[in-house]
């Protein structure tokens, strides 16, 4: 089977997958942090799960696209940057940063994650390189790429804005939960996932391809119904929380 087979193979089973996912997590939700549960089998450390679960991100992702033939151009260096920008600070920062209280990580969400990141990583790296339009230096003055990027870094900026906002809630040896304030924490729940989301949209219009859709489509599909299970847990446990905040997209969900 040719690499443009398997390429077309993945976007599809992606697509397919993600509205299963959205529908499915709204009855089930994955086993870390909060919502860790002894059924779901053996755990790790969280830290050590977020390595191993986003490394192909970094090295599968990199090892693809510098097979490609148009690696130098700089267009397409600007979106490996991007990239490579969010999980690189994914998976070596975000780990290292985290404070960690009682929580856990299940080994099955971990098998999970790697699972797609293995499928997904390949994907948009084939995506630059391959099977997408040719990105020449005139890609860096077309209204996608810009608009897209300012898109990714908006949203880039919003995450890990927010999880430092999560993170300092908890002073060293604490290891309860409290509401967090500041920021789009004003408005909702899980503005981290928004800007997630919101990154991955500017990726798939910076990089106009489909790998791009379909990874933003899987994103939203994951992260939504996982925004709306943390905001039920605040409200189901902090009497005094912000009843105006939605879950994740600012008056609307």
């Amino acid at each position: 089977m040719d690499s443009q087979l398997l390429y077309n193979y993945g976007i599809a089973t992606e697509l397919i997958l993600a509205p299963i996912v959205f529908i499915s997590l709204f009855f089930i939700t994955a086993s870390y942090g909060r919502h860790w549960k002894a059924s779901w089998g053996p755990n790790l450390n969280p830290r050590i799960g977020w390595v191993l679960m986003e490394l192909p991100c970094v090295v599968l992702f990199a090892g693809v696209y510098f097979q490609g033939v148009t690696v130098w151009r700089l267009a397409t260096l600007t979106l490996f940057g991007l990239w490579e920008l969010h999980y690189l600070q994914r998976t070596f920062v975000h780990p290292v940063l985290m404070r960690l209280g009682k929580s856990s990580m299940s080994v099955s969400v971990v098998a999970m994650g790697l699972l797609f990141n293995v499928i997904n990583a390949p994907l948009n790296a084939l995506a630059l390189t391959h099977f997408s339009p040719s990105y020449s230096d005139g890609w860096l003055i077309d209204p996608r790429f810009i608009v897209g990027t300012v898109i990714f870094l908006v949203g880039f900026t919003i995450n890990v804005y927010s999880d430092h906002i999560l993170r300092n809630l908890r002073k060293p040896g604490e290891t309860g939960y409290k509401i967090p304030y500041g920021g789009l924490f004003r408005w909702v729940t899980s503005p981290n996932y928004f800007g997630e989301i919101v990154e991955w949209c500017g990726w798939a219009l910076a990089t106009w391809s489909l790998a791009g859709v379909a990874f933003a489509a899987f994103t939203f599909a994951n992260l939504a119904p996982r925004a709306r299970a943390h905001h039920l847990w605040y409200l189901s446990n902090f009497s005094g929380y912000p009843k105006k905040r939605k879950a994740m997209i600012p008056k609307l969900f």
